[in-house]
């Protein structure tokens, strides 16, 4: 089940998500724990890490990060997500260094990186790891955290960590789908025309999740907050937003 939420803009989309997330914190540390959370990529969620950076109702001692995937690259690279996550948010909040755990994309050996991520993973949250929220984007061409559609990671069943490669780009760390479906909550955040085909693809084409990865994550029911722009259909003009 794909459910879809379309807001006015990028800014509302942003903000909801923020609240989203903040309100599932607060419910989680409410509990006396700390909250899991698996961070996203990318450019779109830079608008919300900058909110959930000037929040004022969490307590960043009780946050345990990991992130969902990560690009071939050191940590300091302008492509590396861990580095996009720290300038935006991690850096402007009081998080113990001890509960931050980037992917190691700068390591020669991804493929033991992605074992040493697992067994991580498994010793922090269980096996399969259990997160309490997995922060999620849609590329253009339908693939979500590093899951690109074809790879051989889509259909893995048991390692919860792999190593895939961007068409043409470079290759990367990601988890897999046992990992993002056992996630308490699985939020994506879409904004951007250039979305509009993935997003019509995913929640309304066939069931296929070799061509659409995040037809591999539909177990965990995610949730997409969307705006207008991307959630109009590209093959008709003036075609009104999803339900």
């Amino acid at each position: 089940m794909m459910r879809c939420i379309v807001l006015a803009d990028a800014a509302a989309v942003y903000e909801e998500a923020a609240h989203r997330i903040v309100a599932l914190i607060s419910r989680v540390q409410g509990r006396g724990r700390r909250c899991a959370i698996a961070l996203a990529g990318g450019n779109t969620p830079r608008g919300v890490y900058r909110l959930l950076a000037r929040s004022t109702s969490i307590d960043p001692a009780k946050l345990e990060l990991f992130w969902s995937d990560e690009r071939a690259v050191p940590p300091q690279h302008e492509d590396s997500n861990q580095h996009m996550a720290r300038q935006t948010w991690l850096d402007h909040v009081d998080i113990p260094a001890a509960h931050i755990h980037p992917m190691r994309g700068d390591a020669k050996d991804l493929e033991a990186a992605a074992r040493e991520y697992e067994e991580l993973l498994h010793a922090q949250l269980g096996a399969p790891p259990r997160f309490d929220l997995v922060l999620l984007g849609l590329g253009s061409d339908g693939h979500t955290a590093s899951l690109f559609p074809g790879c051989a990671a889509i259909q893995e069943t048991l390692r919860t960590v792999a190593v895939t490669q961007a068409p043409g780009g470079a290759r990367r760390l990601t988890l897999t789908p046992p990992a993002l479906v056992a996630s308490r909550m699985v939020l994506f955040v879409v904004t951007g025309r250039g979305k509009a085909w993935a997003l019509q693809q995913v929640l309304h084409g066939e069931h296929d999740p070799m061509r659409y990865p995040p037809h591999a994550l539909e177990p965990a029911q995610p949730l997409f907050l969307v705006d207008r722009s991307a959630a109009e259909d590209p093959s008709i003009s003036g075609t009104p937003p999803i339900a």
